[in-house]
């Protein structure tokens, strides 16, 4: 009798605790359903995706992820960080998605899901405008290069570097800007970053940069970054089904057309990257 007691309560811990893991796992959504607000972590030193102009932070990013809390019902709360620092956030729960955006690899698919893409993010050069001993990217042999740290495109430039008669002497910064001024200043003779990015800074700065084409790395996207767990698919399910409708009704074309002066043909999902 005792044992049958037990057996009973053991299966009866064993069904709670299994509800208990079930209702965790649809938790996310519906914690911030419940809280009407969607923590959105990122940098603000990434234009035209996020930066700071005139005290207020802006970017495609912004009008975005304002499309897609209209789509979810909800308000969206923006936590700044540097971006070496958005990874162990997002996983230590400090919010509950990533705008970034980052280019989507397949490293990084291993630990992360993705949103659908929201541009294209292959790598290319600033220059200082005039600088007519860069015209092409292999002309950035053995020259000062300034890339993100931590970044996709620090993975491209070294990897892009190793072809190259002589090495590139890459310098990796925390922020891009930071690399922006000293390419500015001529402390380093280039930046390498995504196409989007600097082709937004020279439109911003005529007559101090200029971009240096073609690209030169794979052809790769920018996604937006959730965790890939049970308790964090409703949430990610809901945020890709938000970015298909925006994109599929014009507002995505709208607001990258806004950003970067045209449009992107963008996959609904990448699920093999280029490297």
């Amino acid at each position: 009798m005792k044992a049958h007691s037990l057996l009973k309560g053991l299966v009866g811990a064993a069904f709670l605790f299994g509800t208990a893991v079930s209702a965790h796992a649809a938790d996310t959504l519906a914690a911030v359903k419940a809280a009407g607000t969607l923590k959105v972590g990122t940098e603000t030193a990434f234009a035209p995706f996020d930066y700071i102009d005139a005290g207020e932070h802006t970017g495609l990013n912004v009008d975005l992820f304002a499309e897609i809390g209209k789509e979810l019902g909800v308000k969206i709360e923006w936590v700044a960080l540097p971006w070496d620092g958005v990874f162990p956030a997002l996983e230590a729960g400090k919010f509950d998605v990533v705008a970034g955006p980052a280019t989507i690899t397949k490293k990084r698919l291993e630990r992360y899901r993705f949103t659908p893409p929201i541009a294209e993010a292959t790598i290319a050069i600033l220059k200082k405008a005039g600088d007519t001993t860069i015209s092409k990217p292999e002309d950035i042999a053995g020259k000062k290069i300034g890339v993100g740290k931590a970044t996709a495109q620090l993975d491209q430039l070294k990897e892009f570097s190793e072809t190259l008669p002589t090495k590139v002497d890459v310098r990796e910064y925390p922020a891009f800007t930071e690399s922006y001024a000293d390419l500015a200043a001529g402390r380093i003779a280039g930046v390498a970053n995504s196409l989007p990015n600097i082709a937004f800074v020279a439109s911003q700065r005529k007559g101090t940069f200029e971009v240096v084409l073609p690209p030169f790395g794979k052809k790769s996207y920018f996604g937006f970054i959730g965790l890939k767990d049970a308790d964090h698919a409703p949430l990610m399910d809901a945020i890709d089904a938000a970015m298909l409708k925006i994109k599929a009704d014009g507002r995505m074309a709208e607001l990258q057309k806004k950003w970067f002066g045209a449009s992107f043909d963008t996959p609904d999902a990448v699920k093999d990257p280029a490297f």
